[in-house]
Parts: structure tokens; sequence; C-alpha cells
């Protein structure tokens, strides 16, 4: 049943990402309100998969690259679709949804290593300290997602060159406005998931920090964010700097979560090797 849901997953998240891509080029509320459907039993299904394999190996499905790859796949989706609830900015789908693809694809070519049962990923901590700094990801995805269209508008309108995502696009004032509000929610979720996860250390290595590869990347990309967020709100930081520097921040995330995950050692493997 689980690589079943995972079939349908992979599915639904492909034929919504099609949607949305013929949306892109076609403005017709009804690929949008189909395509966002389709997306969200792609999430029903996701759910069920990672919950059934949770249940399978006894802790939260995030021990190895494959699984952790799909839970940031599940979240990012579930992200976009309460935001496009909240927003209703449709033409985000189309931005947002291939990342959720390229992420699902990659979590069926990485091996699926098996770990071994352990009661340290049994604990709460590990539950919060995940959760938080995945939920942060996503929101972090979506940001970069909307940098990426803001750039393009900002394009557009500086060589004065209007192409056909010109109309399709919004403002460059609310897509700052929208990538702006991303930040300030997932900053308190990165933050929180770094402390919850130094204080785990310091039960179970008696030190929060170690110089594991990921805890040094973890840190430097969480100052990344802490400059963006500081020079949006001190300084006043709009527009093109905030969108390319929130691009850098992802790019980061990517090399933080997939270069150690996959080519580094440390305290980290044994939940991604």
């Amino acid at each position: 049943m689980e690589a079943l849901f995972i079939i349908l997953t992979t599915l639904c998240y492909t034929c919504g990402t099609v949607g949305y891509l013929i949306y892109l080029f076609r403005d017709r509320p009804a690929i949008h309100r189909t395509s966002w459907a389709i997306l969200l039993a792609g999430a029903v299904f996701h759910l069920g998969a990672v919950l059934l394999r949770s249940a399978r190996i006894g802790q939260l499905a995030v021990t190895n690259s494959q699984e952790a790859l799909s839970f940031f796949a599940l979240l990012l989706v579930i992200t976009y679709l309460i935001i496009q609830l909240r927003l209703q900015l449709r033409i985000l789908g189309s931005f947002v949804s291939p990342l959720a693809v390229i992420f699902m694809l990659a979590s069926s070519l990485v091996p699926d290593h098996m770990v071994p049962k352990s009661e340290l990923f049994k604990s709460g901590w590990v539950t919060l300290h995940v959760t938080a700094l995945f939920l942060a990801n996503a929101l972090f995805a979506v940001a970069f997602s909307v940098s990426i269209m803001y750039l393009l508008q900002e394009r557009q309108i500086k060589n004065k060159h209007f192409g056909f995502l010109y109309p399709r696009l919004p403002s460059l004032e609310r897509l700052d406005t929208i990538s702006h509000y991303c930040l300030l929610a997932g900053f308190p979720l990165m933050t929180a998931g770094l402390v919850t996860g130094f204080a785990y250390a310091a039960m179970v290595w008696h030190s929060p920090w170690n110089w594991d590869p990921k805890e040094i990347l973890s840190l430097i990309t969480w100052l990344i964010y802490a400059v963006l967020l500081h020079e949006r709100l001190a300084v006043g930081w709009r527009g093109r700097k905030a969108a390319w520097l929130a691009i850098f921040g992802f790019s980061a995330i990517l090399v933080t979560f997939l270069g150690v995950n996959l080519f580094l050692k440390g305290h980290h493997s044994i939940t991604v090797r």
C-alpha cells in the first residue's frame, strides 16, 4: 500500500505541475482549480505513505535521504496549498509545483538505505527539530519561487520588454511582500529547529555543538537568513537585493540538505545514508 501511495503521489504531483505549466500560458480558472485539486489529492496520498512508513519503521520517516526528500516535498506541497487558499495567488503554483516534483523524483533516485531502529529517533525533540526545520525550508522554498517571479517581472519592466508573463505575474510590491512574510514565518521556525537540535545533542552527546558538517552549514544558512531579515527590518531592504539573497539562502539550504547528507559524514550521517 505504501508503494502504491508513493506512485499515486508522484503521478498527482506530475499531473498537477503539468496543469500549472499550462496555466502559465493559458489564464483559465478551471485549469488552476483542477491543478490545485490534483496537488491536494497527491498530498493526501503522500501523507498516507509517510504515516504508513513511519508506523512500519517505528519512528518518523526521515531517517535517510530518500525519506527526507519525500518528507520535504510533502511539506512543500502542503505549505503551498495553504498559502494559495490564503493569498489566492494562482500563478505561484506554476513555480512551486515543479520543485515538489523535482524533490519527489530525487527521492526515488536516491538509494533507500534502511537505518536500524534507534531510540535516538523516537524522542519528541527529534520530531520537533525535523518538523520545524522542514517547515521553515518549505516556506523558504516558496520565498525562492516568489523571488524568481520578482526578478522575471523586474527584468521585463526594466527592459520595457513586456512578454506574455508580464500580465500574468503580480506587481513587484506584492511579490516582495509575500517573500517578506515567508521570511517572517520561516526564520522563527528555523531558529526553533536549530535550538531543539542543539538541546537534544547536548542530552545525547553531552555537547550542543560537535563541529558536525551539517551543524556548521546549518548555522551559516541561519546567518544568511538572519542577515536578510535584519536588512529588511532595520535597513529597509526591498526588491532586487532581497530577492537575490532569498535565492542564495535557499541554495544554501540545498547544499546543507543534499550535499552534507550525501557526501559528508558526521553525527547526522546515521539519518541520511
